[in-house]
């Protein structure tokens, strides 16, 4: 069905930030979620002097920051540390990578590439300034980890020398080489505009376009193969320690509901020359030496990390709550943290997200709703 949108999309961005009951909301996009240790510590700065303390990760590997001011300078230290590169596509930038990418075997090739040069790509092309700000690309290096994350468009690779487009979470039979994939994603965000706009419509995702995909790939001109099924995205993401191909180490942990605070984000500085956020709250801190990892391990379980992957931290993620969103109708991040410090979580403990509202912020793809209704909880369809 076309988008029955009647507005074009406010999604928040650096520049354009959100009212919240608490103050400003700011989302900072991180193509790739990859971050230097220099970004790291102007993000912590930042959060300190100028929000709650707290950088909050979201289900796009993107990061916010709440509490601001109405005027702040945030968007000036973003720029300095190269986290801003563009004030007209800042919003449009994101862009989800396989986690792992390049930091083991698992994939069938490095996508860390794909993520610098899509951005750049984005970012030169003035039309695609014009992107709803939910627009999502997903590069998969063939792993099967972020590419059913229901990005608008996608790449996957099927071997080390064929790549999938991959369009509103499907395969649109459209191949290319590594070389030329990311300019097919561009030439496929372009078409989607165009696709848009001949549609008369405010969507703010392909899918939301009356046939999107196939219009769009109609639209493209790139070798044909037979369409495969694009695998589901798993619930959540991998925990502990991996061993990467060079013998170094690439530690994963989990951020319990995403709250990763300006002091943890300045330890993460300190152990690594930069490290990635993924969609599942995890950070990797990749390239540690074997004599490093054990220390860096300890060092960041005292501050709240999770390293078990049986932990109910891997199943649980909440939207704000009270006392920072206006709409919601409890305090879910104490509830949540009630339920899993007194292992009392619903549904057997099933990946879950706890919302104050219908309307769900933050939800990640395939959990279990646990939504306020004012007088406790309902459990599972809304």
């Amino acid at each position: 069905m076309t988008s029955p949108r009647d507005r074009v999309d406010a999604c928040p961005g650096a520049l354009q930030t959100h009212t919240a009951a608490d103050g400003e909301l700011a989302r900072v996009r991180v193509p790739g979620g990859s971050l230097s240790a220099h970004q790291l510590r102007v993000l912590a700065l930042a959060s300190r002097e100028l929000g709650d303390g707290h950088l909050e990760m979201t289900s796009r590997g993107n990061l916010q920051l709440r509490g601001l001011p109405v005027v702040h300078d945030l968007g000036d230290r973003l720029a300095d540390a190269g986290l801003l590169p563009s004030a007209t596509h800042e919003r449009v930038r994101n862009v989800l990578a396989s986690a792992l990418t390049g930091l083991d075997d698992d994939g069938h090739l490095d996508a860390s590439p794909w993520v610098r040069a899509l951005d750049a790509g984005l970012v030169a092309d003035p039309a695609l300034a014009e992107l709803p700000g939910r627009f999502l690309a997903a590069l998969d290096d063939g792993r099967g980890d972020v590419i059913g994350l229901g990005a608008d468009v996608g790449l996957l690779a099927l071997s080390a020398t064929e790549v999938a487009l991959v369009l509103g979470g499907v395969d649109s039979g459209l191949r290319t080489d590594p070389g030329g994939a990311v300019d097919l994603a561009l030439d496929a965000a372009r078409a989607l505009l165009a696709e848009r706009a001949a549609q008369d419509s405010q969507a703010w995702r392909l899918a939301e376009l009356d046939d999107g995909p196939a219009r769009v790939a109609a639209r493209l001109t790139a070798r044909r193969g037979t369409p495969v099924e694009v695998p589901a995205a798993p619930l959540v993401g991998q925990v502990g320690a991996v061993t990467q191909p060079d013998g170094r180490t690439a530690l994963v942990g989990v951020v319990p509901l995403g709250r990763l605070s300006a002091d943890q984000a300045e330890l993460l500085a300190e152990l690594a020359d930069g490290v990635r956020i993924t969609p599942w709250r995890t950070v990797v801190v990749p390239d540690l030496a074997e004599e490093a990892v054990d220390d860096a391990a300890v060092d960041l379980f005292r501050t709240g990390f999770v390293f078990d992957e049986a932990s109910p931290w891997l199943q649980v993620t909440t939207c704000a709550g009270r006392p920072g969103c206006a709409k919601s109708l409890a305090d879910v991040r104490a509830d949540a943290v009630a339920a899993v410090t007194a292992g009392r979580l619903p549904a057997d403990g099933a990946r879950q997200h706890w919302a104050g509202c219908t309307r769900r912020c933050g939800r990640p793809a395939g959990a279990l709703d646990v939504v306020a209704t004012g007088d406790g909880y309902t459990i599972g369809a809304v």
